[in-house]
């Protein structure tokens, strides 16, 4: 049964319970719980971390705590008993503790340390506090240090400062706000600080008197090392002065055995002493610890001879010193004990003994020397600071060793009152005695006893040193053989003071002889009374005594035989007439010389005080001795202070009218004496004595008389020093006014009370007389009145005792009221009145109520006077924040309103008025102090105040001014962090005020200022003011610890949605003049709503549709509005504010509200496209802010911007984005782009004069001028980036505008940059950068990328692999697709990233520049990749069922084409996808595009050769003609022949019998092409390349030979290959020659290319565009071939049809060692550039040493489908490597053909680039090694820069033309999986995406139609004009150009560059068509007629229109097609920079 628990209510979790049971409650150790119920060993409750999740766990798992419940029941709440310090401390430490762990996260290892100790000591000193056992000292010094640690800790951690008072922390509620600004500065300090704070006292006559801390020395001698002494010694430590030359402190004795060791077997490890009462002073003066050694024994320590074994002396050793300046600063930081060796020197003269130490601090080392290294003292030493009872408390271990006091020589600094002392130090100067007779000086040894008056010996009263008891007789040291011995020893004579007077000193001298006997004989003797006749003490000098003669028999038992002598001088001129019979006789030659210093507090030296106790019996002196007292020293007067004072009330009694005023004048010498620091403490003494011993009753009378005498005096008298003595004394003159009044009622029952009162009265008005008068011309009255307003305010609790409250504040009032006012008076006056007034303040009179309200007007109006003059400010706000303090401690009593309502009236305006003031000049003290004075004012002001106030103001323009200063103050409160950002309980306690006071004074101004006396001003104040109050940060509670929040909600409530509430109802009583703050307002309010605070935005953001519809009310529309919002937006968003859930709240709300007005539709449409902008918005600030990659910058800045131009049309703010986006360019590097970027703000400009403003960092200039500037900037970014084409309009537009301007300079300088450009063009090497197809899916991404997708343009050398890691290190959360499929709904909608990557090929839209012969492949370079627009990627599948024999029949090419919505590049790398276009190609179509492109590859290539472009290296024909021959041979195109030329397949598609007939003619035509280029072939083999030739020759005649049956009249071709003579030479005489980038003959598979390329070929036979040659393919099987014999054998054949003669066609020869990654057996796509030409020797033909085995895997991989094709490639790239290596057949390869290479002519190139790319494939049976496939990313361009216009083609040329193949659109099919190479049949792999592709025509060559042998066709080719070109003279052999026609120089005029996104005409003009055509190499140009006739025309010509008569459809059919772009030379993903340096080895060693 669960009942309530009574006493169970509290308890702290001591294990962890993991709630295993139903409805149990997880617990952490160390959490804290509230008890509910019981039951069973079972609890019920909560955990005070979720105190709304109840249940239950087990009672032993709980230690239960005492608590306070209040409110018992359901509702209860549970406090713990416990001090509040220790749950601070368990707060505290469970605050710090998560964020303890993030300090080591965020590598401040240091702090994290430092924090982890602080920890720890706060777990110790709370278990200290808990055990209970400390006393309170110690608790409070637990406490002191606990709330050091928890502020050090909470400072470091950034946490808020706690404040506190006595170690506790305070509730703001209770105290005013004042003391709170105050405690929080001083717990500012203490964390400062964070060392022992020394308490000071404050006086009561108002000085703040610091009683200075003693210092101690600690001293413990460890050991004294030496061996060669041999005796005791005695060892003095002493401290001594080295400025004054005297010892400042008594000796402390150490006595010493002969082995070192203590004496006295028990001060073993006790040989300590205590050097006490050291003052700060001392501790400046240049001290020395000096330690004299004195050994006894011996008279010469090394003679055993001098001097009896029996008898010992003491004799001078040693000394050693150590100086406390050296060491201070260490021993001072240690705290604890630190060991020095003192080195001990010895004397070398004993007679300069007594100076030995200063001689050793001089370093005067010829005076001492060190008798050995060893001799040295061991000591150590410890700094201990405070009085004597501190150091007892704290250091307990010290005084347990028997400690030795060692005092200080005469008094302390500070003397207290019980400190009892009466000790005589002596010390022995000197003395000087005769010979005596003797030939040697004496050994004179001194005795000395005290006597006392009846001649016996005082026991114990001579101490040589602390440490030791005392004795009754002391010996000092011999000096050997000196008569004048210089002793310089310190006696102290702690003589009892009853025995003093009376007792006298005796001095026995002896010499000690060193004979065998060794006696001690007495010669003479001295002696000195210790007090004079006149009671007085032996006085503190030097004392000559006289020595009298005597010897051993002479008898001293009758003391007064010598007592009646004259001991000294003085003594002998005091008595004159002495008997000269007496025993003994002076001797006048000797003298002996002590001095003496005296330390009592009993005994005087002083005759003059002696006589002034001794007053009765000189009663002639009275008035001399008064006078004298002024002189007497302060100690003695202090010593007898009770003495003194009864003697001056007795005479004051004896004799009032004479002795009056001198009494009173001695009494003002003896109080302000007490005012001196030093005797501070005898204070209480003078207290004590008032109290219970002053016994002057009549003494008031005489004591007023003389004090007013004196204030009336001050008017006249020059000399005021008495006067201002008299008033430093007033507080004490008072005491015994007052005190002698009370004893006088007292004896005469309240007599003369009322005269009594009058002369109080009369006092007062004289004290108001002197405070009244002008001292601005004097001085002296100056300092007077200075004086009595210091002591003024301590008499008001005297006065207290005879007067009631009122009448005391009645006189104070009149006192201050008399004061002059602050006009009138010097500043310094100022300081003194003020001070004077604070301590009023201060004081217990002003704590009653009665008494305040006398009081609190004058002091007001004081304060009033300097508020408004500013004067003295900081004492004045010490003043307020008192009598704040009082009146918020007393606001419980009813005459607190009163004091409220006065102090309203008198400073609350004047208050605000400084408060601007110190504001403007940024004082923070001053600003703070009356921050809180003003805070304080307004806290304590309640509704009726606030009602009086309102109602005060005669005017309304009062009332303004009023608010409008409130307001002010309060917004430069907020603004300008008056409170520091860690004084959390201060700005909450601000921000609760304000918002309070603002609720008062809104209605205010509602009422005065709404209707007809609306005024803007004051409304927009406060609308300000509420703005800035809302978004203070100390309110966003959002962003602070959830236990903190719970607290100040439970507080406060929260603030900003009271002032939201406030600021909504005063915005709905504007009525119609909310228009005026229509736009003002709408930044601050849209500030506001960005709170995240729900209530807030819930109750703002409706006012934007009232501030819509107002506008539409007055404008009819809301343009304002809108426009204010969209750039307010942006920079807020921008700031960080707002989030995604504000934006959805945002178009909630205000649709809404839009949805029923009548304005609904622009209102939707303007909501949304805020809404939308936020999106934008939200996404740019997210990427901003973090840890983004420029990428995901840029895009966001990019579609931001675009909003900003198309959707919202903001100018400015598209402007502002544009160069954000430039920067973002600028700093990735992307200088094309940035260039690009610029541009759009350069096309907003036009070339006028108009004057622009400043403008982001652009001066007020023209807008030609900014023209200017932009387009000299544009063209240095097109610079950089390497993009001379677009930068050379914009040269030309500047030229233009120079040249207008007759500015030749400048257009020299662009005409000169202009052709540096085309230089830069023709010279400079530019690399190709891939393409890459981005789709972003999944709810995940950024709004600007979620489910769209991208091309982006790669950087250069990045590879897809690259690439895809990229965007996945940028998107981390996304996961790449494994399929190139458009995925599904489930993946579009999903709350995940998923992205889909893979490589596209660019579609280049300037088709005509890449097919002219006579461009540079470097021009035709930048054409194929830039402005293009429209990407391609293919993907084969297997329709219908698959062909196991021929998987050709079957296999299909789904191409698709991606437009995008604007060209690349362009203002980003990548732009979006407008447009997909899907076209399927059939397997027939597909082989015709193949051999085609082969038979183009074949004619560019072999014409290449024929006209000597290409000189000396053969190898790139032989292995094109190799490639081709040798598979067709073995499989190739007989594949083809299969498929299609089946009756089969003829029967069921009638309608393909066109297309299969020009499927024959194009392989008839690729045996003649392949006729003609073995002819050419063997015109220029090398001698040892003759086997190769022979073996293609045998192949050759096996293809024709595998046709012959298919085409009957094939044998009749190619006569140039029989055996017959045939003019070989002539046979391609009159082709025209070929363009110079067909000759890139080096095959994508040649190891050349598998280590320098990343394209891939479409197919392995044919070349996809005429503009490009085949890439050539190594053989890399021997069963490839025949022996060459046997080829060349089978090559004789005759070609009789002329008709074919010099046809050309590009020889691709395959390397059947790997899977062809081609889709296509029969294309090949790229080719190299015309640098880059490879020559293979002879030896690369296909090896014969191989074995037969590589013949079937050559044959099954020519079947493979291309590696871009497969779906895996797309993801995992095929590696081209095994284990890293080339495999052995292609690095034999490798080696026979690089080796031979040789090097492009192109210095410019690197070892990579000078490698041949290879082309990029859809689908191919090519054998050979296929490289890891790049990835690479775009960036989208949305201008186009037309190239430099090429001319005109002339009239008469003509060009050939063949059919494109078009194919309609359709969705992208699914993948089919990757397969592994195996001999099986092969099943189709599907494409991968992936692959780059060619750019040159309008469709991509994919399938062949068959896998049989390589068959090659010529496709038409395209006659046209070419375009003029400069001669080359960076190919390989500077081939020369063909001669130019006359009228090629026409320059066709300048087509205008348009930069413009919509511009309708470029659109157009870049729009091509869904598949491209396939040209066959262009421009050629027919001969003249005594050339050699042209190739002729194909078979199948005549189906085509005949070119002469329909020159213009086929020229416009050209113009219409999309043409390609060049691919650039790059290296493999895998290269690195040994592989480049390898091949460039490789190079150099094939040319050697």
């Amino acid at each position: 049964m669960w009942t309530p628990t009574e006493e169970e209510k509290y308890g702290v979790v001591i294990c962890s319970f993991r709630g295993s049971v139903p409805q149990g409650l997880v617990l952490e150790i160390g959490e804290t719980v509230q008890i509910l119920e019981k039951c069973e060993g079972w609890y019920r409750g909560v955990s005070t971390k979720k105190p709304n999740v109840k249940g239950i766990f087990p009672a032993n798992y709980i230690h239960l705590k005492k608590a306070i419940v209040s409110n018992r029941g359901q509702y209860e709440t549970v406090v713990p008993l416990e001090d509040s310090i220790v749950t601070e401390v368990t707060a505290t430490l469970q605050e710090w503790a998560s964020l303890w762990k993030q300090l080591y996260v965020k590598h401040k290892v240091d702090l994290f340390y430092k924090l982890r100790h602080v920890m720890n000591e706060l777990i110790d000193l709370r278990r200290q506090l808990l055990s209970g056992h400390l006393t309170q000292d110690q608790v409070r010094e637990v406490k002191r240090h606990i709330t050091v640690r928890l502020d050090w800790g909470n400072e470091h951690l950034g946490l808020d400062l706690v404040p506190r008072k006595d170690f506790e922390v305070v509730d703001a509620d209770q105290i005013s706000v004042s003391d709170l600004y105050k405690m929080h500065l001083s717990s500012r300090q203490s964390v400062q600080q964070s060392t022992s704070q020394v308490d000071t006292m404050r006086p009561r006559h108002g000085e703040t008197c610091r009683i200075p801390v003693p210092h101690h020395f600690f001293l413990s001698l460890k050991s004294f090392t030496y061996n060669t002494i041999g005796e005791d010694t005695d060892v003095f430590f002493s401290l001594y002065d080295m400025r004054e030359g005297k010892q400042i402190s008594e000796r402390f004795l150490v006595r010493l055995n002969k082995n070192g060791g203590p004496r006295n077997p028990e001060k073993i490890e006790r040989m300590c002493a205590l050097f006490t009462d050291l003052s700060s002073k001392d501790m400046k003066r240049d001290l020395y610890i000096v330690a004299h050694v004195i050994r006894i024994g011996r008279m010469l320590l090394n003679d055993s001879k001098k001097g009896p074994a029996h008898l010992y002396y003491r004799r001078p050793y040693g000394c050693a010193v150590l100086s406390i300046l050296d060491v201070l600063q260490s021993l001072t930081e240690l705290k604890e004990e630190k060991d020095f060796v003192l080195k001990v020197y010895t004397c070398n003269n004993e007679s300069e003994w007594s100076q030995i130490h200063e001689n050793i601090i001089r370093k005067s080392s010829a005076k001492y020397s060190a008798p050995s290294a060893s001799h040295g003292l061991i000591i150590s030493l410890q700094l201990l600071r405070g009085d004597m009872e501190q150091i007892r408390r704290e250091n307990p271990m010290i005084f347990n060793r028997g400690l030795a006091i060692t005092r200080k020589l005469g008094f302390p600094d500070v003397i207290m009152p019980g400190d009892i002392r009466n000790d005589l130090y002596l010390t022995l100067e000197k003395g000087d005695f005769e010979r005596g007779g003797k030939s040697v000086q004496k050994n004179i040894e001194v005795t000395m006893y005290v006597l006392y008056a009846d001649g016996e010996i005082l026991k114990d009263c001579i101490s040589l040193g602390s440490g030791e008891p005392n004795r009754s007789s002391y010996h000092s040291f011999v000096l050997y053989h000196s008569n004048s011995p210089r002793w310089g020893e310190i006696i102290k004579l702690p003589i009892p003071i009853d025995r003093f007077r009376g007792s006298h000193l005796r001095f026995e001298f002896r010499h000690c002889s060193t004979k065998d006997k060794g006696e001690k004989k007495l010669f003479g003797f001295a002696f000195s009374p210790l007090m004079r006749d006149d009671g007085t003490t032996l006085s503190d000098d030097i004392h000559e005594l006289y020595v009298y003669k005597c010897d051993e028999n002479s008898t001293f038992n009758n003391h007064a035989l010598y007592l009646g002598l004259p001991c000294c001088k003085e003594d002998y001129n005091g008595c004159p007439n002495i008997p000269s019979s007496l025993i003994f006789q002076r001797s006048t030659k000797e003298s002996f010389f002590i001095s003496t210093q005296l330390s009592s507090t009993k005994l005087t030296q002083n005759v003059d005080l002696l006589a002034l106790l001794k007053w009765k019996a000189f009663p002639d002196r009275i008035m001399d001795i008064l006078g004298r007292l002024r002189h007497v020293s302060g100690e003695e007067i202090v010593k007898f202070l009770q003495d003194i004072l009864d003697t001056l009330f007795v005479i004051l009694d004896d004799n009032t009218e004479k002795y009056g005023l001198l009494v009173f004048q001695s009494l003002v010498f003896i109080i302000n004496l007490l005012r001196d620091i030093k005797y501070f403490h005898f204070r209480p003494v003078m207290d004590t004595y008032i109290q219970k011993h002053f016994a002057g009753a009549l003494a008031y009378k005489e004591l007023i008389r003389c004090l007013k005498w004196y204030m009336d005096c001050s008017a006249e008298l020059i000399r005021q020093d008495h006067i201002q003595e008299a008033m430093r004394a007033l507080e004490y003159l008072f005491k015994f006014i007052v005190q002698s009044r009370i004893l006088y009622s007292r004896a005469t029952c309240g007599m003369e009370e009322e005269q009594f009162r009058s002369s109080i009265q009369e006092l007062f008005q004289s004290i108001r007389f002197v405070l009244s008068l002008d001292s601005r011309n004097s001085e002296t009255l100056l300092f007077t009145q200075a004086a009595l307003l210091n002591s003024f305010p301590t008499i008001f609790d005297e006065l207290l005792q005879m007067f009631t409250v009122q009448e005391v504040a009645e006189f104070v009032r009149g006192t201050l009221g008399s004061m002059p006012s602050t006009v009138h008076i010097g500043q310094s006056m100022d300081v003194v009145k003020l001070q004077s007034i604070a301590r009023t303040v201060d004081s217990r009179l002003f704590s009653f109520s009665e008494s305040r309200r006398i009081l609190l007007p004058v002091v007001l109006h004081h304060i009033h006077l300097h508020l408004r003059q500013q004067k003295e400010l900081l004492i004045c706000s010490g003043i307020l924040g008192s009598i704040f303090s009082i009146v918020k401690t007393s606001s419980l009593e009813a005459d607190v309103m009163e004091e409220v309502e006065m102090m309203v009236e008198s400073l609350l305006d004047v208050l605000l008025q400084t408060l601007l003031t110190i504001m403007s000049k940024s004082h923070a003290q001053e600003a703070g102090e009356y921050v809180s004075c003003l805070l304080s004012l307004l806290r304590q002001m309640c509704d009726t105040h606030y009602q009086h106030l309102l109602d005060n103001f005669q005017s309304k323009d009062e009332l303004k001014e009023f608010l409008l200063k409130i307001f002010c103050v309060f917004r430069n409160l907020m603004k300008m962090s008056v409170f520091p950002r860690d004084w959390m309980v201060m700005r909450l306690l601000t921000s609760n005020i304000i918002v309070t006071t603002v609720q008062y004074l809104s209605s205010a101004l509602h009422k005065n200022f709404t209707e007809t006396d609306f005024d803007f001003k004051v409304w927009n104040s406060y609308f300000s003011l509420a703005v800035l109050f809302i978004n203070q940060p100390s309110l966003q509670l959002e962003i602070i610890t959830s236990t903190k929040r719970k607290k100040i909600l439970d507080k406060y409530g929260d603030m900003r949605v009271m002032m939201a509430y406030e600021l909504f109802s005063m915005w709905q009583n504007l009525g119609e003049h909310k228009i005026h703050f229509i736009p003002g307002m709408i930044g601050p309010f849209l500030g506001v709503t960005l709170v995240p605070q729900p209530e807030v935005r819930n109750i703002m953001i409706p006012i934007f549709h009232d501030m819509m519809d107002w506008e539409q009310r007055k404008n009819g529309n809301f343009k304002q509005v809108e426009a204010e919002l969209i750039d307010k937006l942006d920079s807020m968003v921008s700031e960080g504010k707002g989030d995604e859930s504000y934006r959805e709240l945002f178009g909630l709300l205000l649709l809404e509200k839009v949805e029923q007005e009548t304005w609904r539709e622009t209102g939707i449409s303007f909501v949304t496209s805020v809404t939308r902008l936020m999106e934008r918005l939200l996404d740019y600030r997210d990427c901003m802010k973090g840890e983004e990659t420029e990428n995901k910058k840029i895009g966001c800045t990019v579609n931001l911007m675009n909003f900003y131009k198309s959707e919202i049309n903001k100018e400015e703010m598209y402007i502002r984005y544009i160069h954000k986006l430039c920067d973002m360019h600028l700093q990735a590097e992307n200088y094309t782009e940035a260039a690009f970027t610029l541009l759009l703000y350069c096309e907003l400009l036009q070339w006028e004069e108009r004057p622009l403003r400043e403008f982001l960092h652009y001066p007020s200039q023209t807008e030609w001028q900014r023209k200017e500037g932009l387009c000299r900037k544009i063209i240095h970014y097109f610079n950089k980036g390497k993009s001379w084409e677009f930068g050379i309009p914009l040269c030309r537009e500047l030229a233009c505008q120079y040249e207008s301007l007759y500015d030749y300079q400048s257009l020299s300088w662009i005409r000169k940059m202009e052709a540096s450009y085309y230089d830069n063009i023709t010279e400079q090497q530019r690399l190709e950068p891939e393409f890459f197809r981005v789709g972003f899916y999944g709810r995940k991404f950024p709004f600007f990328l979620r489910n769209k997708e991208y091309v982006c343009r790669g950087h250069d050398y990045e590879r897809l692999e690259a690439f895809q890691q990229r965007m996945l290190s940028e998107f981390p959360q996304a996961v790449a697709m494994q399929h190139p499929n458009h995925p599904d709904d489930t993946i579009l909608q999903c709350d995940a990233q998923y992205l889909q990557i893979y490589a596209v090929t660019p579609i280049p839209d300037y088709v005509d520049v890449l097919q002219m012969d006579r461009v540079p492949d470097r021009v035709k370079s930048f054409y194929r990749v830039n402005n293009v627009r429209k990407f391609r990627y293919d993907r084969p599948f297997h329709k219908g069922p698959k062909d196991k024999e021929n998987e050709f029949k079957s296999l299909w090419i789904e191409r698709t084409t991606l437009t995008l919505t604007h060209s690349l590049p362009g203002i980003s790398r990548w732009f979006e996808v407008e447009r997909r276009e899907l076209v399927e190609v059939s397997p027939l179509e597909n082989a015709i595009q193949v051999v085609e492109n082969k038979n183009q590859e074949l004619r560019a290539l072999i014409s290449q050769y024929q006209h000597k472009q290409v000189h000396g290296n053969i190898n790139l024909l032989s292995m094109c003609l190799n490639g081709v021959i040798d598979a067709a041979v073995n499989g190739g195109i007989a594949r083809y022949q299969e498929a299609f030329f089946d009756k089969d397949y003829i029967t069921k598609h009638p309608g393909d019998a066109e297309k299969i007939t020009q499927l024959k003619e194009l392989m008839q035509e690729q045996v003649h092409v392949l006729g003609v280029g073995l002819a050419v072939h063997e015109k220029f083999v090398h001698p040892e390349m003759r086997p190769l030739h022979k073996k293609l020759i045998d192949q050759f005649q096996m293809m024709r030979a595998s046709l012959y049956h298919e085409f009957p009249g094939l044998d009749k071709l190619s006569p140039a290959c029989s055996g017959t003579s045939t003019p070989r030479g002539n046979v391609l005489a009159s082709h025209s020659p070929m363009s110079p980038e067909n000759i890139k003959m080096t095959h994508r598979h040649s190891p050349m290319n598998l280590m320098g390329t990343g394209r891939h070929s479409s197919s392995s036979l044919s070349s996809h565009t005429s503009s490009e040659a085949g890439n050539v393919v190594m053989l890399g099987d021997s069963s490839m071939g025949e022996a060459p014999e046997d080829l060349y054998h089978h090559m004789q054949l005759a070609y009789p049809n002329p008709r074919y003669q010099g046809s050309v066609t590009n020889v691709s020869v395959l390397s059947s060692s790997q899977a062809s990654p081609s889709s296509s057996s029969l294309s090949s796509t790229h080719s190299a550039p015309s640098q880059m030409i490879t020559s293979a020797p002879s030896s690369a033909r296909g090896s014969p040493s191989l074995p037969d085995k590589y013949r079937h895997a050559r044959e099954m991989m020519l079947l493979l489908p291309t590696h871009r094709d497969r779906p895996s490639s797309a993801m995992y790239p095929a590696a081209i490597l095994e284990n890293g290596q080339l495999p052995n057949f292609q690095r034999a390869l490798f080696q026979q053909v690089v080796g031979a290479c040789k090097p492009c002519s192109d210095p410019n190139l690197s070892v990579a680039e000078k490698a041949v790319p290879a082309a990029p494939s859809s689908w191919s049976l090519d054998s050979g090694a296929r490289e890891a496939q790049p990835f690479l990313s775009a960036h989208t361009g949305c201008i186009l820069a037309p190239p430099v216009p090429p001319r005109s083609l002339l009239h008469g040329h003509y060009s050939l033309h063949f059919d494109a193949f078009h194919h309609p659109l359709g969705d992208t099919p699914p993948a089919l999986p990757a397969r592994t190479l195996r001999k099986s049949p092969l099943h189709p792999i599907p494409a991968s995406p992936t692959s780059p592709q060619s750019g040159l025509d309008g469709s991509n060559s994919t399938l062949s139609g068959s896998a049989s042998s390589g068959v090659s066709s010529l496709s038409e080719s395209n006659f046209g004009h070419s375009s003029e070109a400069p001669p080359r003279t960076d190919t390989m052999d500077s081939v020369p150009s063909q001669a130019w026609n006359a009228d090629e120089d026409l320059e066709p005029p300048y087509l205008p560059v348009h930069y413009s996104l919509s511009e309708s005409a470029v659109l157009d003009s870049i729009k091509a068509q869904p598949c491209r055509s396939h040209s066959a190499p262009g421009c050629v140009i027919p001969q003249d007629p005594m050339d050699p006739p042209a190739l002729p025309p194909k078979p199948y010509h005549p189906r085509l229109p005949a070119l002469e008569h329909d020159e213009g459809v086929l020229l416009r059919e050209e113009a219409e097609r999309p043409r390609g772009l060049h691919r650039k030379a790059s290296l493999p993903p895998g290269s690195t920079k040994e592989e480049q340096a390898r091949m460039a080895w490789e190079h150099s060693r094939g040319e050697q």
